[in-house]
């Protein structure tokens, strides 16, 4: 038996299109070679190929005519935050134009849906929806409280030297643009609730997950971002509290954990003490609890004169 020439190396560890076959010279016969199977039309996978998103949702894309990727799979791959029962799921969302038949692949969920050319960018090669556009997509499938904490994580400004991006994935502006472009949208409510609670200045999650939870429990809504000097750039800042009252509150992140983090918290920390502020501080305790023993803190914290 012949034996079976090489894959070239840019096609060897990753799905690929029949296109892309044939603009690397392989025959028909090569592609029913026992090293490659078919993932479907116009898509092989090489043996022994271990799930990896990216490169499949680059591959599905491109041998799905007039297809992007959206929804689920188009947040996992920008790295937008969701919620931990969503983090690590792996079907793979295309959407293509209502002109066009809904994309039927083992393994794909397809939409068929109405999107304008600017809801559509191109990321590493990949058409995929833009985060306001998947903002919106997800509504459907998100809780209101998580939908909100999508919208804080687009709108927020990104730490360039962690995240090498200087500007936010999204704006506000942008989000109620997608409301009056799309008015009958499944989960279009939720997302109008959601976008009037939509706070720049949330690092994280958790954050926008206290914040709500004190003006759930009737508090008033905090400030964002609160420094002991305002405008002042070398002022340490809370992640959120009440000026007037003096009060500061601190959510801490895993993050925190570090050396280097926690010698600048203590640095914050002491300037708040030393400032007279009430200081809290929270944690994924908290967060287990609901913050309800922290919303209680809070309240007292806000009666005393």
């Amino acid at each position: 038996m012949r034996p079976v020439s090489p894959l070239p190396a840019h096609l060897e560890s990753v799905p690929f299109t029949v296109s892309e076959a044939r603009a690397a010279n392989l025959s028909r016969g090569r592609l029913r070679s026992s090293d490659l199977a078919s993932a479907g039309r116009l898509l092989y996978l090489p043996a022994g190929w271990e799930f990896e998103l990216p490169s499949l949702a680059r591959a599905l894309s491109a041998a799905t005519p007039g297809a992007w990727v959206s929804h689920l799979t188009a947040a996992v791959l920008l790295g937008l935050w969701l919620p931990a029962w969503l983090q690590h799921c792996r079907d793979l969302h295309l959407s293509k134009p209502r002109s066009l038949p809904q994309v039927r692949r083992h393994g794909v969920v397809g939409h068929t849906v109405l999107a304008y050319d600017d809801e559509i960018m191109l990321w590493e090669g990949i058409r995929i929806s833009t985060p306001a556009r998947t903002w919106l997509d997800l509504a459907r499938v998100l809780p209101l409280e998580d939908l909100i904490a999508l919208g804080d994580q687009l709108i927020r400004q990104p730490r360039q030297e962690l995240e090498l991006r200087s500007q936010p994935w999204s704006t506000v502006q942008e989000l109620r643009e997608m409301l009056t472009r799309h008015p009958k949208m499944q989960g279009i409510v939720k997302a109008r609730a959601a976008v009037e609670m939509i706070r720049a200045g949330v690092d994280s999650a958790p954050e926008t997950f206290l914040r709500l939870a004190m003006i759930d429990a009737g508090l008033p809504e905090p400030e964002l971002q609160v420094q002991i000097i305002p405008g002042d750039s070398y002022s340490p800042a809370a992640d959120l509290g009440y000026r007037r009252h003096r009060i500061a509150i601190q959510y801490d992140g895993g993050h925190h954990l570090t050396r280097e983090q926690q010698s600048r918290d203590n640095r914050r920390d002491a300037a708040f003490f030393s400032a007279g502020w009430r200081y809290f501080k929270f944690n994924a305790d908290d967060l287990a609890n609901d913050f309800h023993r922290a919303v209680g803190q809070v309240r007292m914290a806000l009666r005393e004169p």
